[in-house]
């Protein structure tokens, strides 16, 4: 027998690696000293020779159920884009600033085009932020994934010097809730969106929404990295940050704030972008659990003193929409 009758294409994966080499090494930086087709990345660690007290950062997660959507749609070109900004905001809770990024694409049946595209997508992802696809895993594993499924996942490592980790201990009464806006449902809830999007058309343009939902809900996951490090060289002074993410606000931004103290969030404060009264609507969805599974077009939300909102709403583009008090979870006024 040959592997190919179990299933699984040696040679279709090799050459669409060989053809996405040139993307993948160009998002390399000085200190990548080997990279794709090697059994290991390697980053050379000098790069952090200038840092008092470096502390390396690692996060992980995929892209999900956004992927079904997009493959039925026939457009995977930002899956990419998602899987590297979530993870960038993700280090960016922290403080840390990105070193390097590693992927994993695995499906029933690797089909050549989808791989030549993802992989494109994850290269445009990284150099675009500046980060080196310094390697990762691209598997084909029939019978664990069903034909036409695809399941994205990555890894990335960044550094933060250990006096400037951000984190609930910082955090105090009286702090405000800067919030950046997200660009949609970014990479979560897709469960619960394709369940109620079921049979309808994804490429007409929808008048509520003033575009199709194809585009609503493929647009992909905003990375605020651009922001953080603008706030952070004007030496605004930021005590915590919550990416919302899976959970919405009502699980994600008491990860950002010690115990014994919650948050107020005031409705109206923020644009909600259409896509989400429209989902409402069409599924029928109690306002608690929208909060509950969707960000509302919360995208990240920084926890300031409140002598530094004016400033850092004159740095980046942010909506002051509520503060840290006294007691426990998260509370919508």
């Amino acid at each position: 027998m040959r592997y190919e009758e179990a299933g699984v294409h040696i040679t279709q994966k090799a050459e669409a690696l060989g053809r996405a080499k040139a993307l993948v090494e160009a998002t390399y930086t000085k200190e990548v000293l080997r990279g794709l087709g090697a059994f290991g990345g390697l980053f050379d660690a000098m790069a952090l020779k200038g840092m008092r007290h470096p502390v390396l950062v690692a996060t992980t997660d995929g892209v999900g159920t956004k992927t079904l959507l997009a493959l039925e749609a026939g457009d995977v070109s930002g899956l990419g884009f998602d899987l590297v900004n979530h993870s960038v905001n993700d280090l960016l809770c922290q403080g840390a600033r990105p070193l390097f990024f590693l992927d994993y694409l695995a499906a029933g049946r690797l089909d050549e085009g989808i791989l030549t595209a993802l992989l494109t997508s994850l290269a445009e992802a990284c150099k675009a932020l500046g980060i080196p696809l310094l390697g990762g895993e691209t598997a084909e594993m029939p019978g664990v994934y069903r034909e036409g499924t695809w399941d994205l996942a990555g890894t990335l490592v960044g550094v933060v010097e250990r006096e400037e980790i951000l984190g609930p201990e910082r955090a105090r009464e009286g702090d405000v809730l800067l919030a950046l806006p997200s660009s949609g449902p970014h990479t979560n809830g897709y469960s619960l969106i394709r369940k109620v999007v079921a049979g309808k058309d994804l490429f007409t343009s929808v008048p509520e929404l003033g575009e199709s939902l194809k585009e609503a809900l493929l647009r992909p996951h905003r990375a605020y990295l651009e922001e953080f490090l603008r706030l952070k060289e004007a030496g605004v002074e930021t005590h915590a940050i919550a990416h919302i993410t899976g959970g919405g606000v009502y699980e994600n931004l008491p990860r950002a704030l010690p115990q014994g103290l919650g948050a107020e969030i005031r409705r109206g404060t923020w644009p909600v972008p259409p896509i989400f009264p429209y989902l409402q609507r069409l599924g029928e969805i109690p306002e608690e659990e929208m909060f509950q599974v969707f960000n509302m077009g919360l995208g990240l939300i920084l926890v300031l003193p409140e002598a530094e909102a004016k400033r850092a709403q004159a740095l980046v583009e942010g909506f002051l929409v509520g503060r840290v008090v006294s007691g426990s979870g998260v509370r919508l006024l």
